[in-house]
């Protein structure tokens, strides 16, 4: 079964306290708030507090479209929430193969290493959503007419990965396989 995620708009509220301590000098971070970095197009202030992307209306598109088999909120623990329906649903896993980050999560990730704080791109995915904010599972024969209704309904989707029968939730990204736990 394919996994269907819908854009994000940036941070939402992934790791927006890490994101604070690294990025703004105000709490020993590198930027001012008013500092647009080369990676930005924007004042980092406005780029880290962009709102929240609500999900709903594509949500309901979709569902009236299709029978959505799962749906999760891609944000706290970003896709480590992937691990609850694997402990809750036994022999399934998931894998995710297609990440467009914002600029925002390169720009978190640079500056820590130049700061010393090196974040893994496994605490990237643990933190932050990566680019999407929302997924829903549907059946294969579903996949189009689900990412037809979500289109309509301005969602941004696309397939990001699949359910599997390996229990765990793995990361396909940069060349490198992650198993997140």
């Amino acid at each position: 079964m394919p996994i269907i995620g819908l854009r994000s708009s940036g941070l939402h509220s992934n790791g927006i306290s890490l994101a604070r301590k690294i990025l703004f000098k105000q709490w020993g971070g590198k930027y001012e708030s008013h500092a647009v970095p080369e990676a930005l197009d924007r004042e980092i202030s406005l780029e880290v507090l962009e709102p929240t992307r609500i999900y709903v209306r594509p949500f309901l598109k979709a569902a009236s479209a299709v029978k959505v088999k799962a749906a999760v909120h891609v944000t706290g623990d970003a896709y480590l929430k992937f691990n609850n329906l694997v402990r809750f649903s036994p022999g399934i896993g998931f894998e995710f193969n297609n990440f467009k980050p914002q600029p925002i999560f390169g720009l978190i990730q640079k500056t820590a290493q130049e700061r010393s704080l090196r974040i893994t791109d496994e605490e990237m995915f643990k933190t932050f959503n990566m680019g999407w904010g929302f997924a829903i599972i549907v059946d294969k024969t579903d996949t189009d007419k689900a990412l037809v209704a979500l289109e309509k309904a301005n969602g941004e989707p696309e397939v990001i990965g699949k359910v599997t029968g390996t229990p765990q939730v793995t990361i396909r990204h940069k060349n490198t396989k992650l198993v997140l736990a």
